[in-house]
């Protein structure tokens, strides 16, 4: 893709996922995703009420007067994007790709961190870290990032999710929040690593899906091509037999993931790539806060 054409493109995410995380997410984002814990602020004087625990003795030893320590929430957090860059994403049939859909949602959630003065950093991944940027705050890097998810072009087409949420606990060594952002176009069972990662930071799935994907249309028969495998073969859609147990079979895999994320104590929505995400997000939030 030329320079010019990412510049319009980078623009226009923009214009767009600013304006929803300054006029949508602002007071639901923050009240969803609290700080790190409590930092001390000051010190004044005991009122009636308050909690003894709180007194500081060598304020009170000084003065002859009960002190209490004053704490504030540590606003400041670490974001990270965990972004599926396989080769299923580039699949679309209705207004956009998931890839599309998926640079929105990262664009919008990064512009909602910057305005909470959080710091926001992405790991690319397919089945191998295909790239890793660092967490850092302000405009220019969101546009940076904006630029990578828009332009990036992954080694791999296959996805390995367990190997990408292990890197995550890895890598990132004080509490995070991070949000896995994929279609869950996999057979692998990722449970633990969920589990563990979980257990050290706030993990949150965001699943992205075409409608196609769910049910496929009655237009007789069809070539198809696995994005990840390169797999191709030939479907009768005009077979209602056919079309049920596709049907059947995404449900299925829809309930697994509800299962594993459950289990795991996860948070998580899914999107369609013809529905509003901003919606998706805000209930999200809601649930969350």
């Amino acid at each position: 893709m030329e320079t010019s054409e990412i510049i319009k493109k980078v623009r226009k995410v923009e214009i767009k996922t600013r304006g929803l995380s300054q006029n949508i997410f602002a007071g639901q984002y923050h009240s969803a995703f609290k700080g790190r814990g409590m930092a001390f602020s000051e010190v004044r004087e005991y009122q009636y009420g308050d909690d003894v625990r709180d007194i500081d003795w060598n304020v009170t030893a000084r003065f002859h007067h009960p002190y209490v320590k004053v704490f504030e929430e540590e606003r400041e957090l670490t974001v990270m994007l965990l972004v599926d860059v396989s080769g299923s994403l580039d699949f679309g049939t209705i207004h956009q790709t998931k890839r599309d859909m998926v640079t929105e949602i990262a664009a919008t959630l990064a512009f909602s961190a910057i305005q909470n003065n959080d710091k926001i950093g992405v790991i690319f991944f397919s089945d191998k870290i295909e790239k890793y940027i660092l967490p850092k705050k302000g405009r220019k890097h969101i546009l940076y990032i904006i630029r990578e998810l828009l332009d990036f072009k992954p080694q791999s087409r296959r996805t390995d999710i367990g190997m990408a949420v292990s890197y995550l606990t890895r890598m990132m060594k004080r509490r995070c929040t991070a949000f896995l952002l994929s279609d869950f176009y996999t057979r692998d069972d990722f449970y633990k690593e969920m589990q563990i990662a979980n257990s050290k930071h706030d993990m949150i799935a965001i699943q992205v899906y075409d409608q196609r994907a769910k049910m496929l249309p009655d237009i007789g028969l069809m070539k198809v091509r696995d994005a990840e495998t390169g797999h191709e073969m030939i479907i009768d859609t005009s077979s209602a037999k056919f079309r049920h147990a596709h049907t059947a079979y995404w449900l299925e895999r829809e309930e697994d993931l509800r299962r594993l994320f459950a289990m795991s104590n996860v948070d998580w929505t899914s999107i369609a790539t013809n529905e509003d995400f901003a919606k998706a997000l805000m209930l999200l939030f809601k649930k969350r806060a």
